[in-house]
């Protein structure tokens, strides 16, 4: 009983703000009408025409000019009954009848000119008073002394309500703004995302469930004198799965976890950054062991130093400052660890990166062949496919696709089969999703003369010939002349996935390349503008094989790559004037040696060109299969079958 006593007694009522906000302002309100006298009063409005005609008619006993700018009139009381003035039985701001006055209130406008007239109709013998005086409110005078100080605080508030996130009722928000933001996990909320949920990133997820095994058994590993480790950071290109390992960790943890992102601590106020990481800190500390999952750490942890042209105080800084000493300072606590992504972790200031703060640094890269596979099995199960569809043939058709890629192609496959009115998703419909985001949407619409789709013919007919002819050279897979996107034509390869590259495979892929613009050379002695890609494609390579790699005749074993990225060679090179022209000249040989290398094969190729374009012409999208039956088996995949 006493228990249910307890939960029924009221609390008292929590004091609002805008409580406080009306009494401060009916008070300045009471103050200036109480202050004010007779200016508050409730008159009825004349003007100075009406006046005089009360004047002259006897109804005014009383004039008071005040401030010399406003008269108030009172009317004779025996007057009062006159239709004229009915509308005076009831002016008072309290209902009552006002019979003494004043009655009437107007401007006076012309001072002078208006005391010329009372002076007449004294002379003409009408009887009144008039006199002069002058009213000080000082109430109103102190608030309009403060009105702008008002309105800064009050335009203060409205702005710190609207950062904190405060309501009506919620004035107590307005200094949360320098708390922290991060969304809490815990043994309350439902997670449903495991470690099984993430296919591939093998040795990724091998290090972060290490971290939370450091978690639910810490003796295991200090037993033998060991430290846990304070902070993992995991790095890799947009969309590998960062983030998603790290919702694994907040699902398998089964302890505190804090998740935000770096741009959460970046706010307009100087020291908020610095602030909302303490309070950060100070909750996990008090949850610990916990963990704290910062997205984008870059946002915050960009080196020092840099782009600050002014000198003046960055708040960034400060903000990357309190999280260096909060994560190894003296008053850390080794039971919170620190869990950081970016893709941009050649920007991340050195103090940040070092041991003892991010101990481990977790690449997550691009998926192999079976970890596609693996991705594969985990998107295609919310999907309704045929049953013979060959999940290794999709990870094969998708090299270099990150795991949101994927993700992506199995949504547009099923989007595709349902434009389509099918009732499962097949391989046609993968194929298709592949080459919608590869390529773009195809424009089949696009007016093209008859003339521009015979060179667009001939310029892909070069790239899958060059191609095929080629040792090292991609596979082809499928050539078209539909315009998809901002290209007018494509070919699509199945590149092998190596893991080193040699000259004579970049070479080989830099003539394939070339070989579209070869083509219209051969047959038109032509060349168009339908080349820029290409040709960019093959500068960015060559340069890469002369001042990266040191794949390279003049040059020599050099190379005037940063992997660090503290070198911007916008502003300055590492090279001279002479070296770059040597640099410039041997691009331009390769370039134009495998240039004049796919124009060779071109020649001693020609009628198997023009059956090639032909083709293309007739059918507008080609596969393998045509090229076989034009071109021949792949001369080195017949000695590769003749060696097995």
């Amino acid at each position: 009983m006493k228990k249910n006593k307890k939960e029924n007694k009221q609390e008292p009522p929590k004091l609002n703000i805008y409580w406080i906000y009306g009494a401060i302002i009916t008070i300045l309100l009471g103050m200036s009408f109480f202050g004010g006298g007779s200016n508050f009063k409730n008159l009825s409005k004349t003007n100075i025409s009406e006046f005089e005609r009360y004047l002259n008619s006897g109804d005014v006993s009383q004039v008071i000019v005040i401030n010399k700018n406003l008269a108030q009139i009172s009317i004779k009381e025996e007057s009062l009954s006159k239709a004229e003035h009915q509308r005076l039985k009831s002016t008072n701001i309290f209902g009552q009848q006002n019979i003494k006055g004043p009655h009437y209130q107007f401007e006076v406008g012309n001072l002078e000119l208006f005391q010329r007239k009372l002076e007449k109709a004294e002379e003409k013998g009408i009887e009144f008073k008039y006199e002069f005086s002058t009213v000080e409110n000082r109430w109103l005078d102190v608030l309009l002394g403060f009105l702008p100080i008002i309105i800064i605080i009050g335009i203060w508030i409205f702005i710190m309500r609207r950062m904190s996130g405060g309501g009506v009722g919620g004035g107590s928000q307005i200094f949360n703004i320098g708390k922290s933001k991060a969304k809490l996990f815990d043994q309350n909320t439902d997670i449903k995302i495991t470690f099984k949920d993430v296919a591939g990133l093998e040795g990724a997820k091998e290090e972060v469930q290490e971290i939370v095994d450091f978690l639910k058994n810490p003796a295991k590993y200090t037993a033998l004198g060991g430290k846990i480790p304070k902070g993992a950071l995991l790095v890799g290109m947009p969309g590998t799965g960062k983030t998603l390992l790290a919702k694994a960790v907040a699902g398998e943890a089964k302890v505190p976890f804090f998740s935000l992102s770096g741009s959460d601590f970046v706010e307009m106020f100087v020291g908020v950054g610095a602030s909302r990481v303490r309070d950060l800190f100070k909750q996990a500390k008090d949850k610990s062991p916990s963990i704290i999952f910062i997205d984008e750490i870059d946002a915050i942890g960009r080196a020092r130093g840099k782009s600050n042209f002014t000198g003046s105080n960055d708040e960034r800084e400060n903000t990357l400052n309190q999280l260096l000493t909060e994560m190894d300072g003296f008053g850390t606590n080794s039971n919170v660890i620190v869990l950081a992504a970016t893709n941009r972790a050649d920007v991340l200031d050195k103090a940040l990166m070092r041991a003892g703060r991010f101990d481990r640094q977790i690449y997550v890269d691009l998926p192999d062949l079976n970890e596609r596979l693996e991705i594969f099995k985990v998107h295609l199960k919310p999907l309704k496919i045929i049953k013979s569809l060959d999940f290794e043939f999709l990870a094969k058709q998708t090299p270099g696709f990150s795991g949101a890629d994927i993700a992506n192609v199995c949504n547009e496959a099923a989007l595709i089969a349902a434009r389509k009115n099918k009732k499962a998703v097949g391989k046609q419909d993968f194929l298709d999703a592949v080459d919608r985001i590869v390529g773009g949407l195809e424009k089949k619409n696009k007016i093209i003369t008859k003339e521009e789709k015979k060179t667009i013919a001939y310029h892909e007919a070069g790239h899958a010939a060059v191609s095929w002819l080629l040792k090292f050279a991609a596979p082809l897979v499928k050539v078209t002349i539909v315009p998809r996107g901002q290209s007018l034509g494509a070919a699509w390869y199945l590149p092998e996935e190596r893991m080193i590259v040699r000259t004579e495979q970049m070479l080989d892929e830099m003539c394939a390349t070339l070989g579209g613009r070869a083509a219209e050379k051969v047959m038109f002695n032509k060349i168009s503008t339908g080349a820029l890609s290409d040709l960019e494609k093959v500068t960015r390579q060559a340069r890469a094989m002369v001042s990266v790699y040191g794949l390279n005749d003049s040059i020599g074993n050099i190379t005037y790559y940063d992997s660090s990225g503290q070198t911007d060679y916008n502003f300055t090179k590492p090279y001279s004037e002479e070296t770059a022209q040597k640099i410039d000249n041997e691009i331009s040989k390769i370039i134009e040696k495998q240039y004049k290398r796919a124009c060779d094969l071109l020649k001693s190729n020609k009628k198997k060109l023009i059956a090639l374009a032909e083709r293309l012409l007739e059918k507008e999208v080609i596969f393998k299969d045509d090229l076989e039956k034009i071109l021949g088996k792949r001369p080195f995949d017949i000695v590769k079958n003749d060696k097995k």
